[in-house]
């Protein structure tokens, strides 16, 4: 199954499905602890590979492990919901471009009534190796204006991130520059798994906390 991002890119297009035994029964969800996993990025297929899209691409690889499919939201994010860990999920990637995340992040998390607590926010993050992913919560945005807009709306820092390190530009590249192309070849053959880690990250911090997280995947 392919998923798209609502704009017509098909992420499976990329890289494999990693299977995870299929959708949790109904039964087994609790939607009184919901959970909203943003991914960020910006929409439109020319920014589709870039590196500063690496939120979506995560969001895309839970979603197809699901077996979730985005829509269009009046939230102006395209929304997939599932079940992951035992509990109802909320996938977001915000169609606002980056700068402007946390407008759409904030209106879903208001639809669904989910506390700050159980908000995880995807990102690139240019201080971290290619290919690292880390937990934490918490913390200035490091210059990140996805993060910035995030923390304005939801009124705090308070929220989860994983941080997906794309490293730093070569030379005197400019970051802004570097940011919006586009993954290279030989990166791109590392994707699945980073994205997978991305997602087993997201799994066991709503399974078992940030700190067995942080122990099992850094």
């Amino acid at each position: 199954m392919s998923v798209t991002g609502g704009d017509g890119w098909h992420a499976r297009a990329f890289w494999r499905r990693r299977e995870h035994g299929g959708n949790e029964s109904d039964a087994d969800v609790a939607t009184s602890d919901r959970w909203l996993i943003a991914g960020l990025g910006n929409p439109g297929q020319q920014y589709a590979g870039n590196r500063h899209n690496v939120g979506y691409l995560s969001c895309d690889e839970i979603a197809g492990q699901l077996g979730a499919t985005f829509k269009r939201d009046k939230s102006r994010a395209f929304v997939a919901t599932g079940a992951m860990a035992g509990v109802s999920v909320v996938l977001a990637k915000p169609m606002s471009f980056m700068n402007g995340s946390g407008g759409p992040v904030a209106a879903v998390r208001s639809f669904y009534k989910i506390p700050t607590d159980r908000i995880v926010v995807v990102h690139d993050e240019l201080d971290l190796p290619f290919g690292v992913v880390r937990l934490k919560l918490g913390g200035g945005d490091n210059g990140h204006n996805g993060l910035r807009s995030v923390t304005s709306a939801l009124g705090g820092r308070e929220y989860y991130r994983i941080r997906i390190g794309i490293g730093r530009p070569p030379g005197r590249m400019d970051p802004a520059d570097f940011v919006l192309r586009d993954f290279s070849a030989v990166e791109r053959k590392e994707l699945p798994e980073i994205l997978g880690r991305a997602a087993d990250s997201a799994r066991i911090l709503m399974e078992r906390g940030l700190a067995v997280a942080q122990n099992e995947m850094h």
